[in-house]
């Protein structure tokens, strides 16, 4: 059974197999150095240059403006009640936690969650939906 020196030491040598007869290499001219042009400086008798015109001038074009979104729906005041005693409850009594409240404003910030959880699962719609409908609206 070889050992792990052996194997290293075979890779190692087709690697080095490989290196050496990779062929020649290319030869790449290099361009001839640029020299930067003279420094001029600008004097009061010499005017500014003209603005190059080429990118702003497509934006001279009009652009398209999308029309003003309808304002959101209202949901009718019991739903909207019942929404915020679902999501308004629980986190009015995790901000009061570390405030002593009445027992009785305990109990009504939980019968005002189960209550609103309730309400919104009464007031469902209990027609089945087409096979096809997916729920988006255009």
């Amino acid at each position: 059974m070889s050992g792990t020196g052996d194997s290293e030491r075979t890779n190692d040598e087709d690697w080095q197999a490989i290196v050496d007869n990779f062929g020649e290499r290319a030869k790449i001219d290099e361009p001839d150095p640029v020299e930067p042009a003279p420094a001029r400086s600008w004097s009061e008798e010499e005017p500014d240059p003209a603005p190059d015109p080429g990118p702003a001038a497509a934006y001279d074009e009009p652009r398209f403006v999308p029309p003003t979104p309808p304002p959101l729906p209202r949901p009718e005041p019991r739903r909207a009640i019942a929404w915020a005693g679902v999501f308004g409850a629980p986190v009015l009594v995790l901000v009061a936690l570390r405030i002593d409240l009445p027992s009785l404003l305990d109990y009504l910030l939980v019968a005002w969650f189960v209550g609103g959880f309730l309400y919104l699962v009464a007031t469902m719609s209990r027609s089945g939906r087409e096979p096809w409908d997916d729920g988006s609206r255009i």
